[in-house]
């Protein structure tokens, strides 16, 4: 039964003033970015001014905000490369175990997920403190690749779950082993969950900013953190953070761009069941 009109135009205004709602914040932003402050905190506030790209320019060029941003997608990039692989290899095996054994570790991995961050970064300082690790992309990244793992194992599992297990029993009639069946047959069926999963596990490592507080310094600094140092001696820097948090997106949504076919097909994964 196809839906009627009515409940079509009522969905798309629906759609249309969520999309609205969780705009509003960004476009805020990005009108302070290019206000006078005098302008940015006027009461009421000033829709009618001469935009300046002076704060973006003090942010990139003066400010130095490119290294922060090369720091963050060398961090970004590399828990991805580490822990998707490595996620996704313990998620096909979880995807085929059956008993308690499996519930338990799914268990402990969702625990693990679910542990409050703020109370492993003392224990994580102190660890990278021991191994000189502070102030380095390892320190970073082997911390992202630890608290976000299970997420990535949970994620992948449950693309592995709609591959049936019949698939699996015909490539080992047909002379597979276990990596073959899992490199060569099942991983292609769920490749755009893997794309997905990637693009969840770039934003977390991307905008972490409580590890990079404790474990980055002035060379592998993190973008969230430089962003988190302005706006606290003058009204400039409200501006200035503004620009800066405007820029922050930029990475994340040209790759949302030039991989929108594959999220969404990742997305859709399962949707729809033969």
């Amino acid at each position: 039964m196809r839906p009627s009109r009515t409940s079509q135009l009522s969905l798309f205004l629906a759609l249309c003033a969520f999309t609205a709602i969780n705009l509003t914040p960004i476009i805020w932003a990005f009108m302070i970015s290019i206000k006078q402050p005098v302008d940015a905190f006027a009461v009421p506030p000033v829709l009618i001014f001469t935009p300046t790209f002076e704060f973006h320019h003090q942010v990139w060029v003066e400010k130095e905000f490119w290294r922060f941003l090369i720091n963050s997608v060398v961090i970004a990039v590399a828990t991805v490369l580490i822990s998707v692989p490595i996620g996704t290899m313990a998620a096909f095996a979880l995807s085929r175990m059956r008993g308690f054994g499996s519930r338990g570790v799914l268990f402990g991995l969702l625990a693990m997920r679910m542990f409050p961050h703020i109370l492993l970064a003392i224990p994580f300082f102190v660890l990278a403190q021991m191994l000189s690790l502070i102030d380095t992309y390892a320190a970073m990244v082997l911390a992202l690749v630890a608290i976000n793992q299970p997420f990535t194992i949970w994620l992948m599992r449950s693309f592995f779950m709609e591959v049936p297990l019949e698939l699996d029993e015909a490539a080992c009639i047909d002379g597979c082993n276990v990596w073959q069946t899992f490199s060569k047959v099942v991983l292609p069926v769920v490749r755009p969950g893997l794309w997905v999963t990637s693009l969840f596990s770039l934003l977390l490592a991307y905008n972490e900013f409580l590890f990079a507080l404790v474990l980055t310094g002035p060379a592998t600094k993190t973008l969230p953190v430089a962003i988190a140092e302005y706006g606290a001696e003058d009204l400039n820097y409200w501006s200035l953070s503004a620009a800066a948090a405007i820029g922050i997106m930029l990475p994340i949504v040209l790759f949302m761009m030039a991989l929108q076919r594959h999220l969404v097909r990742g997305i859709a994964f399962g949707a729809v069941k033969g």
